[in-house]
């Protein structure tokens, strides 16, 4: 199954590596690595990342602008190609409660939901640029927002669905991040009850990008090919580069 590094200042740092596929193959492991943010790394952190991925680490970055300033990269020499999502699931729920609403844990659920289809119908090109970048090689490669759990989630969910793992697999690897972060019991003007649903994920989040998938491309394998750019020689590129098992390579 999955592996990981054990980060002290980036907990939700993993390897999508060891995922079995349909037709029994599996993920490369030390190839593609889902996180939350790298600005609070310790040095020992570093350390234990340079000496695990000796080939040159490439960093793809999901966050928004303000997101990236306040959170730079720890990781030295390390090139970070900047993917911008904006979150406006905060901006959302600040505007809300700045307004005087009392939001309860099904409001944070429906605007959850609604920023994951925001993924689908306002990032698709980010997601496609993210792909791209797996294309290029098979160098070391680490997606990241800022929790790990949201952007990067969908994003890790895409590549694992597009690599051929069953979407149980796919599903359990999307809510480890419950398992890795410690929720916050805090945010302006939420109850503790309510900020918690804000600081994990549901597969009803995850589900709802899915279905505006099906909306707007009618299917993922139609989204893969017409949302971002995946038909079938650069899906063959992506099984030769991160696959390995029956009939592959080693």
């Amino acid at each position: 199954m999955h592996s990981s590094l054990t980060l002290t200042g980036a907990p939700n740092f993993r390897d999508l590596g060891g995922y079995r596929t349909h037709d029994g193959a599996a993920v490369r492991r030390h190839h593609i690595f889902r996180s939350d943010h790298l600005g609070n790394l310790a040095g020992e952190d570093v350390q234990l990342l340079s000496g695990k991925l000796r080939e040159k680490v490439r960093v793809l970055d999901l966050r928004g602008v303000a997101e990236r300033e306040t959170a730079v990269c720890a990781w030295p020499g390390v090139p970070v190609h900047s993917l911008s999502i904006e979150p406006t699931i905060v901006q959302v729920l600040a505007d809300l409660t700045d307004a005087g609403h009392k939001l309860t844990q099904a409001d944070v659920v429906h605007h959850m939901q609604d920023t994951y289809r925001g993924f689908v119908r306002d990032n698709t090109h980010r997601f496609a640029a993210l792909f791209g970048h797996l294309l290029e090689s098979d160098g070391p490669l680490v997606f990241h927002c800022t929790a790990g759990k949201d952007r990067t989630g969908f994003a890790a969910a895409l590549i694992l669905l597009a690599l051929g793992v069953p979407e149980d697999d796919v599903m359990r690897d999307y809510m480890l991040t419950n398992e890795r972060l410690k929720p916050k019991s805090e945010w302006k003007g939420l109850t503790p009850e309510v900020a918690s649903v804000l600081y994990r994920v549901q597969p009803d989040f995850l589900h709802a990008a899915f279905e505006a998938v099906d909306q707007k491309f009618g299917g993922v394998e139609a989204y893969f090919r017409d949302g971002l750019g995946l038909r079938e020689a650069q899906r063959a590129r992506l099984e030769e580069l991160y696959l390995q098992g029956p009939g592959r390579g080693g």
